[in-house]
């Protein structure tokens, strides 16, 4: 298992990188952690002609908490903002979410930005950034800077609004906002693989709001304003069965919705619970 030969650059700094985006665009892919483009690249699936390897950009190797998010650079490992002390108290969902982000050795190379660039389905951290309703900061030489939200960045299965001469430099995650709960539930086969069904909620006075990953091709959430314990199990139920689902060698399409009702259902009152 050895990648087609390609031509790699590794830029000092974030100007070089997009002026090397802004000369060869599509035939560039980047390298920040490489936990899931080099497996892929092992294995053919890409075959890029350049790679950018960003990892000695050290301006986007950072972690900056304002006054309503917490923006993490483009370098900064998911094992640096685990370890990072205000994280549960400023984030708390991502805080509960990382330690499900495969293993303490591909959490020390993986970065944050990285996995919401993938936009890999069953990864946990777009979901998380679907849930808070964060956004992503896309740069390029040519357009400058622009902020996507979450619901517009991830568009499918490994498919983004990011353009051939953009970059991901950074992710904002909302900070919690008193008397909001958070919860993250996740059903796999082992610890640390792949999620076969992960979903995340947010209680506030203003609702419930629910993100499923691991079922549709991208994170799906749903919103309710008013939903007693009467009709939880309807409204999972139907929420199930919207996000349809396909059988793989992880489970079946009715297995998952299964784990929709249960882990939602679940997840609901966990975050009713951490409110108080």
């Amino acid at each position: 298992m050895k990648p087609y030969k390609f031509e790699y650059f590794r830029p000092a700094s974030l100007e070089e990188a997009l002026d090397l985006l802004a000369r060869h665009s599509e035939d560039v892919r980047i390298l920040a952690g490489g936990q899931s483009l080099v497996p892929m690249m092992n294995f053919r699936l890409v075959q890029p002609k350049k790679l950018m390897d960003i990892t000695a950009i050290k301006s986007l190797d950072y972690i900056r908490a304002e006054r309503d998010t917490v923006e993490v650079g483009a370098t900064t490992t998911q094992a640096k903002l685990l370890e990072w002390p205000q994280l549960a108290s400023t984030v708390p969902l991502v805080a509960m979410a990382l330690p499900h982000v495969g293993h303490f050795q591909t959490r020390s190379r993986g970065t944050v930005c990285g996995s919401v660039a993938h936009s890999d389905p069953v990864s946990e951290l777009p979901l998380c950034l679907a849930v808070l309703g964060g956004s992503v900061i896309l740069s390029s030489k040519k357009t400058g800077s622009r902020e996507v939200s979450a619901a517009d960045f991830q568009l499918g299965l490994l498919l983004t609004a990011r353009r051939y001469d953009e970059m991901v430099t950074a992710v904002r995650f909302p900070v919690r906002q008193p008397g909001t709960g958070y919860a993250f539930q996740e059903m796999a086969e082992r610890k640390g693989d792949l999620a076969v069904c992960a979903v995340a909620a947010k209680v506030s006075d203003r609702g419930i709001r629910l993100g499923v990953g691991g079922v549709a091709e991208k994170p799906t959430v749903r919103d309710w304003n008013d939903l007693p314990d009467s009709g939880l199990d309807e409204a999972l139920n139907a929420f199930a069965w919207d996000l349809e689902g396909s059988d793989d060698i992880h489970g079946s399409a009715v297995y998952r919705r299964q784990l929709v009702r249960r882990l939602g259902r679940r997840a609901i009152m966990e975050a009713r619970e951490c409110r108080k």
